[in-house]
């Protein structure tokens, strides 16, 4: 919480400071440090993991908690996986490629250069 002073001193609390994400669901990114790019498939407005997780990053290159984080079908030379990133740490992809993982099929129906277009969803 942030805490505003009135003219008196006296301090009432505000409610934290949420940024609008940069990306959104369908975006192609890349990683800026490590050799991956992903799609977009959920946005959290500010970090929503583990503390476990978060502190097996090693410090010095340790994100900042209060930013978004995306969830990406990611894939690199190797494999597909599913990746968590800081938003400071993607970059827009700009090779205007799809991106192979396997899933993306499940979620998105269309590739347009740079973005996914998300299935419509069926509700009962």
């Amino acid at each position: 919480m942030n805490v505003q002073r009135d003219a008196s001193g006296a301090g009432r609390q505000s409610a934290p400071i949420i940024r609008e994400a940069k990306f959104a669901i369908g975006d192609v990114v890349r990683h800026r440090v490590f050799p991956f790019r992903g799609v977009i498939f959920d946005v959290d407005p500010t970090f929503n993991n583990t503390e476990e997780w978060w502190l097996s990053i090693p410090e010095h290159v340790r994100p900042r908690k209060d930013q978004p984080f995306y969830h990406l079908l990611a894939e690199n030379d190797e494999s597909a996986y599913v990746a968590y990133v800081s938003e400071q740490n993607l970059l827009v992809d700009e090779t205007g490629e799809p991106v192979g993982h396997p899933q993306a099929p499940e979620i998105f129906e269309a590739f347009e250069p740079g973005r996914y277009k998300l299935r419509p969803r069926v509700s009962n």
